[in-house]
């Protein structure tokens, strides 16, 4: 399952809906701003999510082929996500959105202005 149906048959749609998923983008975000992150390492970074929340937004996007699952059965067991080929596509449009996300956050929190957001691409 690649991309989810869309009802309407709109490739654009089917796009929405994977993505619009909550922590969806967040996660993606950190795994561009991080590269490959243990599931550990992305739970403590994504404040506020529950295991199950982040394990069913990785099966979905890994399902979806925009992100891959790297297990190391070793003791503990090692499982690794990464951005695949696919999900490479989505990068530039997340810059870019972080580009605005940037500005119109500083524009409307002059007093923390470039700070928040400096902090999370820096995780």
């Amino acid at each position: 399952m690649p991309m989810p149906k869309s009802p309407m048959g709109c490739p654009m749609d089917a796009l929405f809906r994977l993505l619009a998923g909550p922590w969806t983008l967040y996660i993606l975000w950190i795994l561009r701003s991080n590269g490959p992150t243990r599931f550990g390492v992305l739970k403590r970074q994504i404040q506020g999510i529950s295991a199950k929340m982040l394990t069913e937004r990785l099966r979905m996007l890994e399902a979806a082929e925009v992100i891959y699952r790297d297990y190391e059965p070793t003791v503990p067991p090692q499982v690794t996500y990464g951005v695949t080929e696919r999900g490479q596509e989505l990068m530039e449009v997340l810059d870019d959105l972080s580009v605005i996300a940037r500005r119109w956050y500083d524009r409307d929190h002059p007093e923390v202005a470039g700070i928040a957001l400096q902090a999370v691409s820096s995780q």
